[in-house]
């Protein structure tokens, strides 16, 4: 499988995997006059649209409903606690989910001829061919000019004794039950287990968190902290800094041996982070060498150590988000046809959508620091933002980083209810390679939430507590 550049047409591409990645490489390919053969063994569309995003986030905006008519601060407004139907809320998800997996993905099969479906495993046989085999143990060889590893990942399932033999939940469990535990224990801090579980405990359930660390510890200590203060106000209990050391199921459900305590609960939620769909594709017989988590090493192209193999997506050592996965396939097609095209993650936005959701972008000061730089930070309290006053949401704060000697952005943390709309503002500053006093003398539309960031800025160089609203 050579790397040299063949003209557009002349290509046949496979794509192992059938997700974000996937299609945006399966797209860009037929644009470019190339045949694809795209090899799926599960369903069409990955993770994001049919066990990831897509139905997260319906559960989270229902749990979210569901917690504003139970408590709110407003004294005019009665609250009450509503009565879920989780029948109904589950039936909802799956077809929504059925609607854009169609819409978005299996639609796109049917209007673009240039691309080949096979439901099958595939396995490299060596360098230049794989090896298909469909459900019935029908064999089949290719040898493609160019092949993208695009298969995602799965929930990591951690060696705790006694946990294989009882019937916890992934997090594909815990979106598709028709029912809601009354006691769901959560393994892990990562970001699907702090927005499963606050969403089960807006739901009804009590919930458990056991985290071996601090929640999102991949944050800075200020996010964790933010965050925890705001689950356990709603009251989930969670334990930081103990590993468990055994889970038993029994005819009372779940035990799990923490410490020198027992929790007991009716459901358990495994969500200890993922590892990429790699062991089955038989990459010894290749150049390529995954890292110890399974993943395959990319460079800025997608290429990888085997010369007309890449990878994309959720596989390879790419941030795992779908958009991510999304523009590396498109950039990996270009590069196939002899295009010069990279991923730029300089400026790449992370939002957890708990509430108050958690958005990143850039460097924190920690991060900034390891890598040699001088830099220079403000964390503004959201009860110094009007929109947050307006709410009544002040629970959080924005944090900014520039460079000391330029005052250049270089990363923002947000904690606050519409993080995520507020973060892609600082993303496209930072792409922007904007600076501080610039972002401070932008105009901004009062009472928004993203005007916090503005105020942030000025609080490079001025008391903002000691501004009137609207000062420029």
């Amino acid at each position: 499988m050579p790397d040299c550049c063949a003209s557009a047409g002349d290509l046949h591409v496979a794509i192992i995997g059938s997700g974000a990645a996937a299609f945006a490489c399966a797209l860009e390919c037929v644009e470019q006059g190339s045949r694809v053969t795209l090899i799926e063994r599960d369903t069409v569309g990955g993770t994001c649209v049919n066990v990831g995003c897509v139905p997260s986030k319906i559960m989270i905006r229902a749990a979210q409903l569901t917690q504003q008519q139970r408590r709110h601060p407003f004294a005019a407004v009665p609250v009450y606690e509503p009565q879920v139907d989780h029948q109904a809320l589950a039936a909802q998800i799956l077809r929504r989910v059925d609607e854009l997996r169609h819409d978005k993905y299996e639609s796109l099969l049917d209007s673009r001829p240039g691309i080949t479906l096979l439901r099958a495993d595939a396995r490299f046989v060596n360098a230049n061919t794989l090896e298909v085999r469909d459900s019935a143990g029908t064999r089949q060889l290719i040898r493609p000019d160019r092949v993208l590893i695009a298969t995602g990942a799965a929930p990591r399932i951690p060696a705790i004794p006694g946990l294989a033999d009882t019937p916890f939940w992934t997090s594909t469990d815990a979106l598709q039950t028709t029912g809601r535990p009354d006691h769901l224990i959560v393994i892990g801090g990562s970001v699907v287990a702090v927005e499963l579980a606050q969403a089960y405990r807006r739901l009804g359930a009590e919930v458990t968190m056991l985290v071996r660390s601090r929640i999102l510890s991949r944050e800075s200590p200020a996010i964790s902290e933010a965050l925890t203060a705001a689950l356990v106000d709603e009251g989930m209990t969670v334990v930081c800094g103990h590993a468990p050391e055994s889970v038993h199921h029994g005819s009372k459900g779940f035990t799990v041996r923490i410490g020198n305590r027992e929790i007991t609960g009716d459901r358990l939620l495994v969500a200890a982070g993922r590892r990429p769909n790699t062991e089955t594709l038989n990459l010894g017989v290749t150049g390529i060498r995954c890292t110890d988590s399974g993943a395959v090493p990319v460079d800025a192209s997608m290429r990888t150590a085997e010369p007309g193999v890449f990878a994309a997506g959720d596989c390879s050592t790419q941030p795992q988000y779908v958009y991510v996965a999304a523009a590396a396939g498109r950039r990996a097609a270009m590069v196939m046809h002899g295009q010069q095209a990279h991923l730029d993650l300089e400026a790449m936005p992370a939002v957890v959508f708990t509430d108050p959701q958690v958005a990143t972008v850039g460097l924190d000061a920690d991060a900034a620091e390891r890598q040699g730089l001088e830099v220079v930070t403000r964390r503004l309290p959201l009860k110094q933002v009007p929109r947050a006053l307006a709410n009544f949401q002040t629970r959080g704060f924005i944090e900014l980083v520039a460079a000391a000697d330029s005052g250049r952005l270089l990363g923002a943390q947000i904690v606050a209810p519409e993080a995520g709309e507020m973060v892609q503002t600082a993303a496209m500053a930072i792409r922007s390679k904007m600076t501080v006093g610039q972002l401070a003398a932008s105009l901004f539309a009062y009472l928004t939430w993203s005007e916090g960031l503005k105020l942030c800025a000025q609080a490079f160089e001025k008391d903002v507590t000691q501004l009137s609203c609207c000062a420029a």
